[in-house]
């Protein structure tokens, strides 16, 4: 870049090649010098030029996309006053899991999260999320990936980028937010939008933000459909969906944007509406056909719905659009495998290695696949680097607890047992371990041991049937049969199609009657 450049065109140029923070040190320089004159062309000073690209700057540099990142937190999941129905009816809500008329793979074949939906093969934000049925539930589980405990609340990520001003500019914010008159910004689109953006993503003031957006929308007699969708953006974050869902449609009258469509679709996802967030998306595809992210959200919502077969033809269709599209390739290897199908699912797996994805989860699923494909000369090696690429304790823990199963598929139970424990040692939290663990002590016939294990992974993950379940059978076995029907009657509720679990209810409740 020549020296000699117009403060103003570099500081330009710095923001086009994404090199923000150079921009914004340009640009308080530039307001610093006496205001410019206005440029003929835009009828803007340089000083309102320079001002407009700081806030741009400074926006970009904490920017998050409002559509991808949701999360629900604890508080906005047991003090919602948005409740629709009590008891839904089958197929129409994601609170009540299992509600799909397509049951897709039981908890016997596929694992389940805290809230009782399918784990998916893909982690996004809000992947792990439920409806708990009481606060002890919410907050009692860990909260990782591995678990559906929401966060403590979903303005915490907010308020951690609304501190962003104070890392950007030493002295302080940028912009004194309470001295803003903010009819007189509204009166200059130009600068008025770059204005909400930073009022919103980078100050996380949504009311000010909202104050800005009416005035403005009201300025351009509410022809301005931009300006809508940002009221629904801020309502939707104050909690007023119903006003957002009228924001949003209004917009979408003005101005048809595949944008608004998926701003909207949250709205609905929730107000727990999945069908008619589906309809929605639907009507989107006829207007914007092969639309990526609108197939690929109803293939999240059917994926959710655990209709496992109409969220595999979708991302399906996503792949004709996008065949380098990791989400939908992720998601299909994942069914396939649960379908009894490693060998499919080995190749969507290998075209994620082929595409540069390279990580510990995509060898651990490798690893899977090679063995229970029966390509075991391939199992070891992708288990050995998914060990070396973990990232941390947790992603450690569930390559040890696989490299177990594989163990005991080759009926090693020594090496199964070694395996389990190294997976506590990285996460003590382990539920699935324990369980494991404490059938391999049943076979020792270390019945104390046994239970205590049980215990502590029915504690840790009381949605799993399997350790309640285990610990039937072993009471019933020493004649515990009060413990055994209390745990029984909790694997049932975990998992109402088990058939073994049934068939232990019928025989405890006949020795009861025989008492």
């Amino acid at each position: 870049m020549r020296p000699d450049m117009e403060p103003l065109l570099r500081a330009w140029s710095c923001f086009r090649r994404r090199k923000f923070r150079q921009c914004a040190e340009l640009c308080s320089q530039l307001l610093e010098a006496a205001p410019g004159e206005q440029e003929p062309d835009t009828g803007y000073s340089v000083f309102e030029a320079a001002w407009s690209l700081k806030t741009r700057a400074l926006t970009e540099m904490v920017y998050v996309d409002e559509i991808d990142m949701d999360q629900e937190g604890i508080a906005e999941m047991m003090l919602d006053e948005n409740a629709i129905a009590q008891v839904a009816r089958p197929g129409t809500s994601l609170k009540v899991p299992g509600t799909s008329q397509d049951a897709g793979p039981t908890p016997a074949v596929k694992p389940v999260t805290q809230s009782g939906r399918p784990i998916t093969g893909f982690v996004r934000p809000s992947t792990q999320s439920g409806r708990p049925s009481t606060m002890e539930q919410a907050i009692k589980t860990p909260r990782t990936a591995l678990t559906a405990r929401p966060v403590t609340s979903a303005s915490g990520r907010s308020v951690r980028i609304g501190t962003a001003s104070m890392i950007t500019n030493p002295d302080g914010p940028f912009i004194n937010l309470s001295r803003l008159n903010l009819g007189n910004y509204a009166e200059k689109p130009k600068l008025a939008k770059a204005l909400f953006e930073y009022i919103f993503h980078h100050e996380n003031e949504i009311k000010i933000a909202l104050d800005l957006a009416a005035l403005a929308t009201e300025h351009a007699q509410f022809k301005d459909w931009w300006w809508k969708v940002q009221i629904g953006k801020c309502c939707y974050r104050l909690g007023l969906y119903r006003e957002a869902e009228k924001q949003f449609k209004s917009a979408l009258k003005q101005q048809d944007m595949v944008d608004t469509i998926l701003y909207l679709a949250k709205v609905y996802m929730r107000l727990d509406q999945p069908v008619t967030a589906l309809n929605l998306f639907k009507q989107g595809l006829e207007r914007f056909p092969g639309e990526v992210t609108l197939l690929c959200g109803i293939a999240r919502i059917y994926e959710e719905m655990n209709n496992i077969s109409s969220a595999t033809e979708y991302y399906k269709e996503v792949l004709k659009q996008d065949n380098t599209h990791v989400e939908a390739i992720a998601c299909i290897g994942s069914n396939r495998f649960y379908s009894d199908q490693p060998e499919i699912a080995l190749r969507f797996y290998r075209r994620l290695l082929q595409m540069g994805v390279y990580n510990c989860q995509l060898f651990n699923n490798l690893g899977l696949c090679c063995f229970y494909a029966q390509q075991y000369d391939m199992t070891l090696t992708s288990f050995e680097r998914a060990l070396f690429l973990a990232a941390n304790e947790e992603e450690t823990a569930d390559v040890w607890y696989n490299l177990g199963h594989v163990a005991v598929g080759i009926g090693d139970l020594n090496l199964a047992y070694q395996c389990f424990k190294l997976t506590l040692v990285n996460n003590n939290d382990h539920a699935e371990a324990y369980n494991n663990l404490a059938v391999l002590e049943m076979q020792k016939g270390h019945i104390e041991q046994a239970r205590a294990l049980l215990q502590t992974a029915s504690y840790l993950a009381p949605h799993m049937y399997e350790p309640h379940f285990n610990f039937a059978i072993l009471s019933e076995k020493v004649g515990d049969l009060q413990r055994s029907y209390t745990a029984a009657q909790k694997s049932a509720e975990a998992f109402p199609g088990h058939v073994d679990t049934q068939q232990l209810i019928k025989r405890l409740k006949e020795r009861f009657a025989m008492l």
